[in-house]
């Protein structure tokens, strides 16, 4: 070994080793305690569905639009393009002209997956 490298010795884990046990160790408690010291009364009112103090008329299976799902998986795909620009973001400087380019094809086809959408009229509520 060179006189700048360091050696990982497992001694180093021991810290994240502690949190790791402090964490699991305060879920389990939680889980527990509060099925120890929670109250034990169940009746058919408490154990009935509630849903923001309405009442619950008919059956909850009746199918909806898909539009609704549609939405939400374009917006997990097109919100995950974040992360994927954060760590380009911060290290921009290192990644210099290529990483610049490399970010432009990124862009462009997010943009070209948007337009598609856009052309689908996947968005439209008509």
């Amino acid at each position: 070994m060179g006189s700048n490298e360091v050696a990982n010795m497992p001694i180093d884990y021991v810290p994240i080793l502690i949190q790791l046990a402090v964490a699991i160790g305060f879920g389990i408690v939680a889980i527990v305690s509060t099925h120890l010291l929670g109250p034990k009364v169940k009746t058919a009112n408490k154990l009935s569905a509630f849903e923001s103090g309405v009442e619950v008329i008919g059956n909850a299976r009746q199918p909806f639009s898909i539009k609704y799902f549609l939405v939400a998986i374009l917006f997990v795909i097109f919100d995950v393009e974040v992360i994927f620009m954060y760590p380009w973001a911060v290290n921009f400087r290192e990644f210099g002209f290529e990483g610049l380019i490399q970010m432009l094809i990124f862009m462009g086809m997010l943009l070209l997956g948007f337009i598609y959408v856009i052309k689908k009229k996947a968005l439209n509520w008509d």
